[in-house]
């Protein structure tokens, strides 16, 4: 029997039959009828609409990514061969008699010469209806404005996501508005984000706390590990090969924790990377005793670079955060765990880090000090206190060129990516070069959201990371307008082109492109000059 017989379809608009059918996508041969209502359908296809078929067992949806002419004539006619390209999303299936609910997935396959039929408005609120566990609506979808894209909380945040997209095209607004929608829902989130831009700090109001080298930000030297601390003192990892300061560096600062430990009446059985205070002028007294004694090394060069390189930064403003802030050495671990992580929340889930005052050469090790403390914390938190870090630009402190080093942060980032899931820590990473990204992060993420994207390599590195079947929306990337993205993965119901809501305009991040025809168009009588100096040398935005 005709499927245009059933009952099902008889106020559907007719497109086409099947001539084609394969493990994930059909063809379609769009065929020209008299005028009428069912053929008002053929007007309506459009790229990315949603089209219904059937089998023997359950109604098939598919998503429109292809409409092509094989052989065009010279000019338009209606006997041209017209063929539209279906990527298959999901199934209805009828379960005892009646229409089951929406399903990723396909069961059963169309049969040749089934009818394809455009979807209706109500099979659009079926597939895209609200699932039943904890969501939040993001914005509306691309093919009815009427119903709300929603995405699921528990998926999206406890699996990884990415947000992917050039320069202008609605990261950040995206981000906010995921955000903002999260934390009305679950005011008692711990969400920790990583600004290098200080984008954020009005986005969330009085439910966020900014932290930055000059306002609350404190991470005392003894927090890093010897390779973060030794990559401040004396550079990157990738040319410590036969370095004799890494060496001297290491013994000074183990005799130091040692005397603290001695001092204190602790066991001082501990390594250079165990966790706990020393003193930084015992470091400083143990490389002065070594230069000076009897048997002086001759590898003094190296001890005197080590402690002027130490002098150097404690009294560089921009290390105070390090180096400065207290007059004595205390055990702080809890106190800085709770100001980072938000526990108790006391109203502001939101730790915003403003990465942009801290010194270009250590963005790296801090990202690493931080996300390597977020996955110790769970690790030994006896009840699981789940945290979210939003990576912006990632690719700054995650680089697939490995000569640029931040090798510690990247390895604390994918320790999080491979294992985080299992204690409750889990990543969202925004970045718009993915192909500048390290190999590997962005596919360790469940669910993509990808903005407008021009560049051919940094498609195909996100092509790579989604699911097959998702691979036909990607052809839509270039196309996007801004604040629309690609949504797949498992945070979302199903694959789908999102509208995201924006923010209030007093609540959007800091990242419009300046205005150059406003600002050249009037003079300035030089004072902003005096006033960036100032700001600039105090290290204050």
């Amino acid at each position: 029997m005709d499927g245009s017989d059933s009952p099902r379809c008889g106020d559907l608009h007719h497109l086409g039959r099947i001539i084609a059918v394969s493990a994930s996508q059909a063809v379609a041969l769009l065929e020209q009828r008299e005028a009428g209502a069912n053929s008002a359908g053929a007007f309506l296809l459009q790229m990315g609409a949603l089209v219904r078929m059937h089998t023997r067992v359950s109604t098939v949806y598919g998503m429109v990514t292809g409409l092509r002419v094989p052989l065009p004539s010279l000019a338009p006619s209606n006997k041209d061969l017209k063929l539209v390209e279906i990527e298959f999303v999901g199934e209805i299936r009828d379960d005892n008699g009646g229409p089951g609910s929406f399903e990723r997935g396909v069961s059963a396959y169309p049969a040749l010469d089934e009818p394809v039929y455009l979807a209706s408005a109500s099979d659009l609120a079926q597939v895209y209806a609200r699932p039943k566990t904890a969501t939040v609506c993001v914005g509306k979808i691309y093919q009815d404005s009427a119903i709300p894209a929603d995405v699921l909380i528990d998926e999206l945040f406890g699996k990884h996501f990415s947000i992917v997209g050039t320069t202008g095209s609605g990261k950040s607004c995206g981000v906010a508005t995921i955000l903002r929608g999260v934390i009305e829902q679950a005011p008692n989130a711990h969400v920790i984000m990583l600004d290098p831009h200080n984008e954020y700090a009005r986005v969330f109001g009085d439910r966020a706390v900014v932290l930055s080298p000059g306002n609350g930000l404190h991470l005392p030297y003894w927090l890093f590990n010897f390779e973060e601390f030794a990559e401040i003192v004396v550079g990157p990892a990738s040319n410590w090969k036969g370095s004799e300061q890494v060496k001297v560096l290491g013994e000074a600062v183990l005799a130091a924790k040692q005397s603290y430990f001695a001092k204190a009446g602790l066991d001082h059985s501990g390594t250079v990377d165990t966790p706990a205070p020393y003193r930084i002028s015992d470091v400083l007294r143990f490389l002065d005793v070594a230069m000076g004694s009897l048997d002086r090394p001759e590898s003094i060069g190296a001890y005197q670079s080590v402690k002027g390189r130490i002098l150097a930064l404690q009294n560089d403003a921009r290390y105070g955060f390090v180096f400065g802030g207290r007059l004595s050495v205390r055990d702080e671990l809890t106190d800085i765990l709770a100001e980072l992580f938000r526990v108790p929340v006391s109203g502001k889930p939101v730790t915003i880090l403003d990465l942009s005052g801290i010194p270009s050469e250590i963005v790296n090790v801090t990202v690493s000090v931080l996300c390597r403390l977020t996955f110790d914390f769970a690790l030994w938190a006896e009840t699981p206190v789940p945290i979210t870090i939003i990576c912006e630009e990632a690719h700054r402190y995650a680089p697939r060129d490995t000569q640029l080093g931040c090798e510690a942060a990247k390895r604390a980032l994918f320790r999080i990516a491979k294992e985080g899931r299992k204690y409750g820590v889990s990543l969202c990473v925004v970045t718009q070069r993915p192909s500048d990204l390290a190999p590997g992060l962005l596919s360790e993420c469940n669910t993509i959201f990808a903005f407008r994207m021009t560049g051919q390599e940094d498609q195909e590195i996100v092509r790579g990371a989604v699911p097959e079947a998702s691979h036909g929306l990607m052809n839509f990337l270039p196309a996007l307008r801004n604040g629309e993205a690609i949504a797949v993965g498992e945070g979302m119901s199903m694959p789908m082109r999102i509208r995201f809501n924006l923010p209030p305009e007093g609540q959007r991040p800091k990242s419009a492109t300046a205005s150059f025809a406003s600002a050249w168009s009037t003079d300035s009588d030089g004072s902003p000059i005096a006033r960036t100096v100032e700001r600039w040398r105090r290290g204050i935005r």
